[in-house]
C-alpha cells in the first residue's frame, strides 16, 4: 500500500448492551499527525478516551460515526445491525477512503475494498481511532438515555448486562430503548415478569 492509500479505520460500540443503539465510527487517519495513545478504547479510561476524541477530530483527515436503532437491532440480529452502523459510517466519510479496514472478523458491505481485521482495535491506529469515537459518542447517548429513564442506571452501565442492571429491568420492566430480541429481555417480554 502506497502512502497516498486513504486508509479508514472502523470500529463499533455496543454489541454487547441490553439497551440503546450500536454506533460506529469511520476515521482516517492523517500520517502527518499520529495521535499517541490511541489503542482499543476498552484498554483506555474514560477520561483518556474523551481527550483523544478530541485530538482523533481534530487532526484526522476524516471521521464519521454511524449507528444502527434499538428497533434495527432487534429486527435484523445485533450482528447485522453492527455492521449496518458501520457501513453507514464509511458512507458518511467527508472524505472517501480507497481502502477500508475493520474491527473483527466480518466486513459491511460497502463501495470501497475492504478487510476484517481481528483485534483490529489494538494493532491499527486508524481502528483503534474508529473505535474511541464509536466509544465516546455511545457512553454519551446512554448518560443522556439515563436522564430519560433515570430507574435503569444507563449512566453507571451503559446498558450493559450487569447485576444492576438485571435488579433494574426486574422491578421497572422493559423501557422503550431495551433490545427485545436479547435473551434477558425478550423473557421479561414474554411475561415471566
Amino acid at each position: 500500500m502506497n502512502e497516498t492509500m486513504l486508509i479508514a479505520g472502523v470500529d463499533e460500540a455496543g454489541r454487547g448492551p441490553l439497551a440503546g443503539a450500536v454506533i460506529a465510527a469511520a476515521v482516517i487517519l492523517d500520517p502527518a499527525f499520529p495521535i499517541e495513545g490511541v489503542t482499543d478504547s476498552k484498554k483506555l479510561s474514560a477520561k483518556k478516551r474523551e481527550r483523544l476524541e478530541l485530538e482523533i477530530k481534530q487532526h484526522a483527515i476524516a471521521w464519521a460515526v454511524g449507528r444502527a436503532e434499538v428497533e434495527e437491532i432487534d429486527e435484523i440480529n445485533i450482528l447485522q445491525a453492527s455492521l449496518l452502523a458501520m457501513s453507514r459510517a464509511v458512507e458518511q466519510l467527508p472524505v472517501k477512503p480507497s481502502h477500508v479496514q475493520v474491527d473483527g472478523n466480518q466486513c459491511p458491505t460497502i463501495s470501497y475494498p475492504v478487510e476484517a481485521i481481528v483485534k483490529g482495535d489494538a494493532l491499527i491506529p486508524a481502528i483503534g481511532a474508529a473505535s474511541i469515537l464509536a466509544k465516546v459518542a455511545r457512553d454519551r447517548e446512554l448518560i443522556l438515555l439515563d436522564e430519560q429513564y433515570p430507574q435503569y442506571g444507563f449512566a453507571k452501565h451503559k446498558g450493559y448486562p450487569t447485576k444492576a442492571h438485571f435488579s433494574a429491568l426486574e422491578a421497572h420492566g422493559v423501557s422503550p430503548v431495551h433490545r427485545r430480541s436479547f435473551a434477558p429481555v425478550r423473557r421479561l417480554c414474554d411475561g415471566s415478569h
